[in-house]
C-alpha cells in the first residue's frame, strides 16, 4: 500500500501535463516571436553581405554602365557581355588563342577524357537510365571535356592560354603540390626527431604572412638587378634574367610564392590527422611483417582520407581567388601569362567595365561550382571507393 501511494504521488498530475489548446497557440507563438528575433540580426548580414551583391552583381552582368554627371546610367544589354567574353572581341582574353594538340597533350586529354567516360558507365550501371541522371551527367562531362580541350590546345606550342587557363594551372598545380609538400611535412615531423617543435613553428611562417607580404617578398627574391639578393644573382650569372619575360617563367614564380604561402595550412591540418590515427593498427602492421609503403598505402591514407578529400575541396575552391601575388610579382603579365579570374575581374571593374566585371566574376562562380560539384561527385567518389 505504501509503495502504491509513493508511485501516485510521484506521477504527475494528468491535469498538469495538459495545456489548454489557446494557451499552446499562445507559448508556440510566443516562442516563435523569440526564435525570430533572436534570428533576424543574422538574416540580415547574411541578406546584405552576401544575398543583395550577388544579386546586384547579377543584374550587373546582363547591363552596361556608364558613369554620367550627376548619376549612373545603366543600360540592360542582355547576354551582351557574356557574348563579348566568350565568341566577341574578349574571347581571346579570357580563352585563349586555341593551338594544335601535341602528342603529350593528346595523350593527357585522352586519359581524363577516357576517364570521364568509365565514371559516366558507372553512374548508368548504378543508377540506371534515368532520364534526369541521364542528363546531367552527359552534360557534365561534355562540360569537363571541353574544358580539358581549350586547356590542352591553348598550352600547346602556337596557343596561347587566357585568363581561365592561367587560372585552371594555378589552382590544380598549386593544390597538388602543397599537398604532396605539406604530407611530406607533416610525415616527418610526427617521427621522433630532436627539434620537431621548433619545425612545426618554423612551418607556418608563412601562413602567419599577409598575402600581399608573400607577394612583395617574392617580388624582392626575383629581382636579379636590385634588392639584397641581387649579389647572390651575379654570382650565379643571373644578372640579365628576368622572370617576367616569358609566360612559363613568371607563371613558375606565382606558383612558387602561392606554394609557399598555403603549404604550411596543409601541413597542420594533415599533421593533426596523421597524429589522430589509430596506432593500434600501426603496430598490428608492423608485426603482419607490413613495409612502409604498405603501412602508408593500406593503413594511414584510407585513415586521413576524409580529412585529405575535405582539404583539398577548401583549397580548390580558395585557390580560384588568388589575385594577390600575381598583380604585385607580374601584373599579370607578360600579356595575360599570369592574369587569374580574379584579375581579370579586378581590371575590367578598374577601367570602369562593372558590367564586364561582373560577368567574369559569374563565370568564375560558374566555373568553381563545377570543379567543386565533379570533385566530390567523381574524384571524391572513385577514392572512397578504392580506399
Amino acid at each position: 500500500m505504501k509503495e502504491f501511494m509513493s508511485e501516485q504521488l510521484n506521477q504527475p498530475s494528468q491535469k498538469a501535463i495538459r495545456m489548454h489548446p489557446a494557451k499552446a497557440r499562445n507559448s508556440w507563438g510566443a516562442d516563435s516571436s523569440v526564435r525570430l528575433v533572436l534570428l533576424l540580426p543574422t538574416i540580415l548580414i547574411v541578406l546584405f553581405l552576401s544575398i543583395f551583391p550577388l544579386i546586384v552583381s547579377l543584374f550587373l552582368s546582363f547591363a552596361r554602365v556608364n558613369f554620367a554627371r550627376g548619376g549612373v546610367e545603366i543600360n540592360f544589354v542582355g547576354f551582351s557581355n557574356y557574348q563579348k567574353l566568350l565568341f566577341g572581341s574578349q574571347q581571346r582574353h579570357l580563352i585563349g588563342k586555341l593551338g594544335d594538340l601535341s602528342p603529350l597533350g593528346w595523350l593527357v586529354f585522352l586519359a581524363l577524357t577516357g576517364f570521364l567516360l568509365y565514371w559516366f558507365y558507372t553512374e548508368i550501371r548504378s543508377n540506371g537510365l534515368k532520364p534526369r541522371v541521364l542528363t546531367l551527367r552527359a552534360i557534365a562531362v561534355s562540360f569537363a571535356s571541353g574544358l580539358l580541350w581549350i586547356t590542352m590546345s591553348t598550352l600547346s606550342g602556337d596557343g596561347l592560354p587566357g585568363t581561365m587557363v592561367v587560372t585552371l594551372i594555378f589552382v590544380f598545380a598549386g593544390v597538388f603540390f602543397q599537398y604532396v609538400i605539406g604530407l611530406g611535412l607533416a610525415m616527418l615531423l610526427v617521427q621522433q626527431l630532436p627539434g620537431k617543435r621548433f619545425f612545426r613553428v618554423v612551418f607556418l611562417l608563412p601562413m602567419m604572412i599577409t598575402p600581399v607580404g608573400i607577394a612583395f617578398l617574392f617580388r624582392m627574391l626575383t629581382d636579379t638587378h636590385v634588392g639584397p639578393f641581387a649579389p647572390v644573382w651575379v654570382s650565379l650569372g643571373l644578372q640579365n634574367f628576368s622572370f617576367v619575360e616569358s609566360a612559363a617563367d613568371a607563371r613558375f614564380a606565382v606558383l612558387i610564392g602561392d606554394i609557399w604561402q598555403w603549404t604550411p595550412f596543409m601541413f597542420i591540418i594533415l599533421l593533426a590527422a596523421l597524429e589522430g590515427t589509430s596506432r593500434d593498427q600501426l603496430e598490428a602492421a608492423l608485426v603482419d611483417g607490413a613495409n612502409r609503403i604498405q603501412i602508408f598505402r593500406f593503413v594511414i591514407l584510407p585513415q586521413i582520407a576524409p580529412v585529405s578529400l575535405t582539404l583539398i575541396l577548401i583549397r580548390l575552391i580558395e585557390a580560384f581567388k588568388i589575385i594577390d601575388i600575381p598583380r604585385i610579382l607580374t601584373g599579370g603579365g607578360p600579356g595575360t601569362a599570369t592574369e587569374s579570374l580574379t584579375l581579370h575581374a579586378y581590371i575590367e571593374w578598374r577601367s570602369p567595365n562593372l558590367g564586364g566585371s561582373s560577368a567574369v566574376s559569374y563565370l568564375l562562380l560558374i566555373l568553381v561550382t563545377f570543379i567543386a560539384l565533379m570533385f566530390v561527385n567523381v574524384v571524391r567518389q572513385q577514392i572512397v571507393e578504392k580506399l
